[in-house]
C-alpha cells in the first residue's frame, strides 16, 4: 500500500521546520494549512494534536508531533533519502538532535521572554545559562561540516533551523560558525524547495487578507 503522509501546518511557524524534513525525505504528501485562532483549535484538529499546535503530521493513520520527532521518524521511515544516522553518526545525531530540542530550545525561549536564571537556578535549568548553551551550540557546529560529521541527516534540519532562525531574528548572535553552517545548509535543494513554499503561502495568505 502506497505512503499515505498528511502534513498539517501554518507556513508561519515551526512547520517551514517540518516542510523542510519532508522535501528532504522525497516524500509525496498533502498540506493541510491551518490558521492559528480558528482551526487549529477546533476539531478535527484536535482530535489529531490535542495541543492544537503545529506541525503535526499522520503518516499511514500514525501521528507524529513535535519538529525533532517529525524529523527522527521521516529519517527512520523514508530511509532511501539517507536522512538517518549510520552507526558512527548515531550518538553525535541523539545528542545534538535532542540538545536543540531541549537545552538550547529553553535557552533561547527564556532569554526571549526575559528570565534569566539566577546561579543557583542554573544548576536545575537543563541549559544552565544563555551564553553556555550558545557556546556549546558553536562547539558542535564547528567541530565538523555537519552536526553528526561529514554528512548531512536528519538532525541537521533540527539543530540547523534553530541556528538559521536564530541568527535572522536574533535569539542567536552572528558567530563565523553560525554562517558557516546556515550557508552549508540554505543551499540544499530541499530546503530551498521548502522555503520557496511557505514563502509563496505567506505572500498568499498577506494577499487575500489585503
Amino acid at each position: 500500500m502506497a505512503d499515505i503522509l498528511t502534513f498539517y501546518t501554518n507556513p508561519m511557524s515551526r512547520g517551514q521546520i517540518a516542510r523542510w524534513a519532508i522535501e528532504e525525505s522525497g516524500a509525496s504528501y498533502e498540506t493541510v494549512l491551518l490558521d492559528y485562532a480558528t482551526t487549529m483549535k477546533q476539531e478535527p484538529f484536535l482530535s489529531i494534536n490535542p495541543m492544537g499546535k503545529v506541525p503535526t503530521i499522520v503518516h499511514n493513520g500514525q501521528v507524529v508531533t513535535e519538529c525533532a520527532a517529525i524529523c527522527a521518524y521521516l529519517a527512520e521511515a523514508f530511509p532511501d533519502a539517507g536522512l538517518a544516522p549510520t552507526p558512527a553518526e548515531r550518538a553525535d545525531y541523539y545528542r545534538w538532535l535532542f540538545f536543540g530540542a531541549g537545552p538550547l530550545e529553553q535557552a533561547v525561549t527564556n532569554r526571549a521572554m526575559g528570565f534569566a536564571p539566577t546561579d543557583d537556578q542554573g544548576r536545575m535549568a537543563g541549559y544552565g545559562n544563555y551564553d553556555l548553551a550558545v557556546d556549546v551550540l558553536e562547539k558542535a557546529v564547528a567541530a565538523s561540516p555537519y552536526i553528526a560529521g561529514d554528512r548531512f541527516t536528519a538532525a541537521d534540519v533540527y539543530v540547523g533551523s534553530q541556528v538559521i532562525w536564530g541568527v535572522q531574528f536574533g535569539t542567536l548572535p552572528k558567530r563565523a560558525a553560525f554562517e558557516a553552517y546556515i550557508a552549508r545548509l540554505v543551499s540544499r535543494d530541499a530546503y530551498v524547495r521548502a522555503k520557496g513554499i511557505d514563502l509563496a503561502l505567506i505572500a498568499e495568505a498577506q494577499a487575500t487578507a489585503a
